[in-house]
């Protein structure tokens, strides 16, 4: 008798894009799939909301052949979020149709776009369950968790990101890489309280308590915001990391962040390409690091400036 055992399948890497409606998954997806594709990577992207209609970019696997939400609340008589619920409880169900598909795409880098419906991931266990099984399909994956990054301009807002952050971190059990959203447009609902980094690196949260008592709304709210912010820090797994999707300097930034958290590395031809993209970004098209821009607006008083501490090397 010959026992020969079956070789197991190759590791294939991706992330998973989540984050509220209109916090830039579709876009960031569009866009990280060209910047992957200049740097040699074989990328794919599967649409895994069943309301994405329209998408800008080209879709190998779309969950909408499956189910869509529009048939599921015609024929249910639900509601979008009831809808919702029920086409990821259904993918779930059917998670063969999705293995079969995946399948056909072997070798390569998934982006996973995923529905904005922000109970699938803090309360609800479908997507959970099908992350999970991708897992065992010997996916290793990330959370990319975007978030619009006009919510540091209001205090009371940004301790809602930062609890949603946390509770979607502890209910979606993956390697997960917070993400500060549409950088470029940050200060178009109000200039920010504190510099960058107190927003990225979430730092002591007692300032940001401060001043959102100077609102007289939420003064009354004071002890209830400290114990809030008192589970975030006791936590102390919430950080961010910016992005303008534009910018070629910041979706590096955000690329080595996701390859760090799913284990991915690449190659001498991928890390020659990059090279050579800083290299001809020198140009006048090249949107020079807007990111940095913003938080160079934001340096605490007396400290230095970037030019500065390059001046002092």
């Amino acid at each position: 008798m010959s026992n020969q055992k079956a070789t197991a399948p190759s590791l294939r890497f991706g992330q998973v894009v989540i984050g509220p409606p209109g916090s830039g998954k579709t876009t960031y997806c569009q866009g990280m799939q060209e910047f992957l594709t200049s740097l040699g990577r074989k990328v794919v992207v599967v649409n895994m909301d069943p309301a994405n209609e329209g998408l800008p970019y080209s879709c190998a696997v779309d969950i909408s052949e499956l189910v869509t939400l529009d048939d599921v609340m015609e024929g249910l008589k639900l509601g979008p979020n009831g809808g919702l619920l029920y086409c990821m409880e259904y993918v779930e169900a059917n998670l063969d149709w999705l293995e079969n598909k995946l399948k056909q795409h072997s070798d390569c880098y998934f982006l996973f776009d995923c529905p904005g419906q922000v109970e699938l991931y803090t309360h609800q266990s479908s997507v959970k369950n099908i992350f999970s099984q991708l897992g065992k399909w010997n996916f290793r994956l990330a959370a990319v968790h975007l978030v619009d990054s006009h919510y540091c301009a209001d205090p009371a807002k940004f301790i809602s990101v930062l609890c949603t952050s946390l509770s979607t971190m502890l209910h979606v059990e993956l390697p997960h890489v917070n993400i500060l959203s549409k950088m470029d447009l940050i200060e178009q609902y109000g200039k920010l309280a504190f510099n960058l980094d107190f927003y990225t690196e979430v730092m002591d949260l007692t300032y940001l308590l401060d001043h959102l008592a100077a609102d007289p709304f939420f003064k009354k709210f004071r002890q209830l915001n400290e114990k809030l912010a008192e589970v975030i820090q006791d936590y102390s797994l919430v950080s961010f990391v910016p992005l303008n999707v534009q910018d070629k300097q910041s979706m590096i930034q955000v690329l080595r962040a996701v390859d760090k958290a799913n284990g991915y590395c690449f190659g001498d031809l991928e890390e020659r390409n990059l090279q050579a993209m800083m290299s001809a970004a020198v140009g006048a098209d090249f949107q020079f690091n807007s990111t940095l821009g913003v938080q160079e607006r934001y340096v605490e008083p007396g400290s230095k400036t970037v030019e500065e501490e390059m001046m002092d090397l």
